[in-house]
């Protein structure tokens, strides 16, 4: 046994320096290239000309600031700034320009942009950045999303001489490079050697990340379980006491019937996930079965808890009255949360359809008030009761999801963008319900497609269409001329921000 592990000691020791001497030869092959490498030259801009027909560049801060801008090749500046709409195509708005007002820009055959030429085009309401290039001075797709990419984060926060700024020091920063000088160049070697030492330490990680996750689904799912055995023989009793001729008790008691062979299931998985080995416990087939656990046993739970409450309110036993706040306390809670949420710039939606939010909010208050007095005084049923409580949740969630029509329309741009954030907030809602289950709510219970009223979701939803419509409109480019252009088909592409 000694010599099994000492030999396989030896052997990764072995395997780490010849690991090492890849990567040092690999830099060493670089530094070698880099020796032999002509110089790169450094020149500034060979005229530099501002279009500014938006009004929005500060001239006295760009003017010298792009005279000092050097390229590796002698190259004509132009900057190009309009003031258009979210819907025009930046790229056939500036060949429309030049053709108009400076033919000097486009090539003699007027089918590319002329040599020696680079066009910075900014739409600064339309939030459209553009780079268009002569052909002896273009440069890669991927390079032009770089160089408009370096601009955006100004852009956005409307900094638009900086941001024009920047993108010229990138589009020079690229434009004619000598390949010796290139990031992928420079750091390949790096980069291999890396990649060789760096695969072996990402591996482990994604498993500890897998043993963390498992242990986390375990536990928690073992709490879940815990309170529903312990409490079963109770929960029995309760639901064999629900009148079974109650609109609401008929509708908990179909879910009490699979109750005993739901936790049969919880016992069986725990059972198989409790003695897992760590080496097991990395498996992804494995933290699936552990979060699998962990919902069963939480929707038990969950369940166990609206069946003593339904039992309490319809047979109003003596802790009625708090098992009536339990299921009133949820929805009261996020009423307390619109109006922080309007409050915000990116959920506060249009004026109107905050003002029938609130206003729904208020009516909501009322109502809930009005049917615990019912409850108290017996004027009220509490399948009455319930039923106001039920009509609250749908009169909210319709006033809800009318304001998320609003927030989306504000800031989508076209029907992808909208569905796109529809999905992000849908995804949200989806994950705060499944969880929402554990809450012991009679109404959840009995009608499981009732509209979600959550804040926390709804805020959490739009965030998330805002992050991956903005990342998206980033990430597009736009390389076509439109329907005017032709068959112009000069280097260029521009995308939004």
């Amino acid at each position: 046994m000694g010599r099994f592990v000492g030999g396989a000691v030896r052997a990764l020791v072995a395997g780490g320096a010849a690991l090492l001497l890849v990567a040092a030869w690999l830099a060493a092959a670089s530094g070698a290239l880099l020796v032999s490498a002509p110089p790169a030259s450094a020149v500034p801009p060979t005229q530099i000309v501002v279009e500014d027909t938006a009004g929005a560049l500060y001239r006295a801060q760009l003017d010298p600031a792009l005279a000092k801008i050097s390229f590796y090749e002698p190259t004509k500046v132009v900057v190009f700034t309009r003031a258009g709409a979210a819907a025009d195509n930046l790229n056939e708005e500036v060949l429309r320009y030049a053709r108009a007002n400076h033919p000097e820009w486009i090539s003699a055959d007027g089918q590319k942009w002329a040599d020696g030429l680079f066009i910075f085009a900014l739409d600064t309401t339309g939030r459209h950045v553009g780079t268009y290039f002569g052909e002896d001075r273009k440069v890669g797709l991927d390079e032009q999303k770089a160089i408009q990419d370096d601009t955006k984060d100004l852009f956005r926060a409307a900094q638009w001489t900086d941001g024009t700024i920047a993108g010229v020091k990138s589009a020079a920063s690229r434009i004619g490079r000598p390949w010796y000088l290139s990031p992928a160049f420079l750091i390949g070697g790096g980069i291999a050697g890396v990649v060789v030492l760096g695969g072996a330490g990402a591996w482990a990680g994604v498993r500890a990340w897998r043993r963390r996750k498992f242990a986390e689904a375990l536990a928690s799912g073992d709490r879940s379980y815990s309170s529903v055995t312990l409490a079963l023989d109770e929960t029995e009793l309760n639901a064999s006491t629900i009148p079974a001729d109650s609109s609401y008790g008929g509708l908990v008691l179909e879910r009490w019937e699979g109750f005993r062979a739901k936790h049969r299931e919880a016992t069986r998985l725990r059972d198989r996930l409790t003695p897992m080995t760590a080496r097991e416990r990395s498996r992804s087939a494995s933290v699936k079965e552990a979060r699998k656990y962990e919902e069963l046993a939480q929707t038990l739970d969950g369940l166990d808890d609206a069946i003593a409450d339904t039992n309490s309110i319809l047979n109003r036993g003596s802790s009625w009255r708090s098992a009536w706040q339990r299921q009133t306390e949820d929805l009261t809670g996020q009423l307390d949360g619109v109006d922080t949420m309007l409050a915000a710039k990116t959920t506060a939606g249009t004026p109107e359809s905050a003002a029938a939010l609130q206003s729904g909010v208020a009516l909501a208050r009322a109502e809930i008030e009005r049917l615990g007095a019912g409850l108290e005084d017996g004027t009220l049923t509490p399948e009455a009761a319930l039923d106001g409580l039920k009509a609250q949740r749908e009169q909210i969630g319709a006033l809800l999801g009318a304001h998320a029509e609003a927030v989306i329309d504000q800031h989508a741009r076209t029907q992808k963008e909208s569905d796109l954030m529809h999905a992000k907030l849908a995804a949200s809602t989806k994950s705060w319900r499944s969880t929402h289950r554990t809450q012991g709510s009679i109404l959840d219970v009995a009608y499981p497609q009732l509209p979600v009223i959550s804040i926390w979701s709804f805020n959490t939803g739009i965030a998330a269409g805002y992050s991956a419509v903005d990342s998206a409109r980033s990430s597009s480019s736009s390389t076509g001329y439109g329907s005017s252009g032709g068959s112009f088909s000069g280097s260029g592409s521009s995308s939004s921000f």
